[in-house]
């Protein structure tokens, strides 16, 4: 067992029922307040620590007004914890003066879908259509993205065309939804062969096409792209600033520079309507082949004809200067772009918190997340895994962990990969205290709904039974158990 003087000790007040450096109190946690606010963010944080009885008891008897927009701001928030989220949810369903949104509900379905609950999304579905508030194209649109990333396409398709079955007809806007998911896993040539079958059903438009030559590029496979625009000019439909946008793009990402650079001359030459996104795909592109001049250039010359930059061109123009040339110019241009007026996103942010970090600056990019924070600008997920596993690389595993500390509030919750990230740092020191937090982390991401590699696993059973904690060990093989996931091997 962990000694309460470990020196490993740092304060962490996430959901885990014994702290990771204190494991031998018997002190009982305190009690939460009620919930009395009507602020998402306290009231995430409260729901987190309750347990379901003490949850059951604060829906039915606190003051809060409860309304669809705060309770989709606190499923969003609980998104991370899926289990948590939908027992809120299904508890909020039986509250005598509240009504679930439509809304609430495909935010619960998501939930459960990505903990590939389908029995309660279809559930959810039913109780939807019972109470007239669906399932709609978007209902839909949800399921079949989380059956297409959870490697079960075949299964997506047959949903999608099942949508009468439940009181939801497919018209053209769902069919190019569902294209959309198909081509944006990657799954282009399975897009395309729906698509031959079914446009004229849903009478294809330009957006149908676009859609299809985007997943094509998203693939690098830009001459079957262009194959696609040969056909809407043969279907009688006329190419769209969209349409070029996205060849343009496509040849970047195949790494064919000469092709985009020629392409966007042609485009000039013919005269075609340039806007924002054109030159931002420039910028961005010459600057990740590593031509920062030729990026500057194109970014001039976009001002000089009138187009002013967006948000987004800003962070492509930071993000290759973090990439290709020095962090430093990238927060001259950081610091230009406030000066002109605009704020930056979370994105422009993360990339610049990234570049600080691979050079080595975290006090820095500490710095700016603070930053973002008193700007308003909420971090995400990207925003602390990057810190996170940089503090990681550099074996700087506590601080790492006083930011994680950050996520657990209910804020940002972790994902798989935050998780991921910090069980592997536990294993560089081969520390007994260390193997024990690996532990206390996998049993807290399978109370919220991830399921670990059986690799991970594996490891910390090792790691636990080769420094004498078995005991603990068994815990770990309990967690195992509930994913479904317990070896034959391990004898304790």
């Amino acid at each position: 067992m962990l000694s309460p003087n470990s020196r490993l000790r740092v304060k962490y007040t996430s959901s885990l029922k014994l702290s990771f450096y204190n494991l031998t109190t018997t002190t009982p946690p305190p009690s939460p307040p009620p919930l009395v606010e009507d602020d998402a963010a306290t009231l995430s944080s409260h729901i987190l620590k309750l347990n379901p009885q003490a949850l059951t008891q604060n829906l039915e008897t606190n003051s809060v007004c409860w309304t669809p927009d705060l309770v989709n701001k606190i499923l969003k928030r609980l998104w991370n914890h899926g289990p948590k989220a939908l027992q809120f949810f299904k508890l909020l369903e039986r509250h005598p003066t509240y009504t679930h949104s439509a809304t609430s509900f495909d935010h619960a379905i998501d939930i459960a879908a990505r903990l590939r609950d389908y029995k309660t999304v279809w559930t959810l579905v039913g109780r939807m259509r019972k109470q007239r508030l669906g399932p709609t194209p978007k209902t839909f649109a949800i399921i079949t993205e989380r059956y297409v990333s959870a490697g079960k396409p075949d299964k997506a398709v047959r949903v999608f065309l099942s949508m009468h079955d439940h009181g939801c007809q497919q018209d053209l806007s769902s069919f190019n939804t569902f294209l959309d998911v198909l081509c944006k896993s990657k799954r282009a040539e399975m897009a395309y062969n729906l698509f031959k079958v079914l446009k004229r059903r849903f009478k294809a438009d330009t957006i149908s096409y676009n859609i299809i030559a985007n997943g094509f590029c998203l693939i690098k496979r830009t001459p079957r792209a262009l194959e696609v625009l040969r056909e809407m000019v043969e279907s009688g439909l006329e190419p769209t600033l969209k349409t070029y946008n996205v060849i343009l793009n496509g040849y970047f990402k195949a790494g064919q520079i000469k092709e985009a650079w020629l392409f966007f001359l042609e485009m000039k030459r013919r005269k075609r309507v340039m806007d924002v996104v054109t030159y931002t795909t420039m910028v961005h592109g010459f600057g990740v082949s590593g031509d920062i001049q030729k990026a500057r250039q194109v970014f001039d010359e976009m001002i000089e004809t009138g187009i002013l930059p967006s948000v987004a061109t800003y962070t492509a123009f930071i993000q290759v200067l973090c990439k290709k040339d020095n962090v430093e110019n990238a927060i001259i241009v950081f610091n230009e772009m406030l000066k002109k007026g605009y704020t930056p996103s979370t994105t422009t942010y993360n990339v610049l918190i990234r570049g600080l970090c691979h050079v080595g600056k975290m006090d820095q990019a500490m710095e700016y997340l603070d930053k973002m924070k008193h700007d308003k600008c909420e971090p995400n997920l990207q925003t602390f895994n990057v810190i996170i596993r940089y503090y990681c690389d550099e074996g700087e595993i506590e601080k790492s962990l006083e930011v994680f500390d950050r996520m657990g509030s209910g804020e940002c919750l972790p994902n798989l990969d935050t998780y991921n990230i910090l069980i592997s740092a536990m294993f560089v020191r081969k520390k007994s205290d260390d193997l024990m937090v690996a532990g206390r982390l996998l049993i807290e991401m399978v109370d919220r709904g991830f399921v670990p590699r059986k690799f991970t696993f594996n490891r910390i059973l090792n790691g636990l039974l080769l420094t004498g904690n078995q005991d603990f060990a068994k815990e770990i093989l309990r967690a195992q158990s509930k994913c479904g996931r317990l070896p034959r091997h391990f004898r304790l």
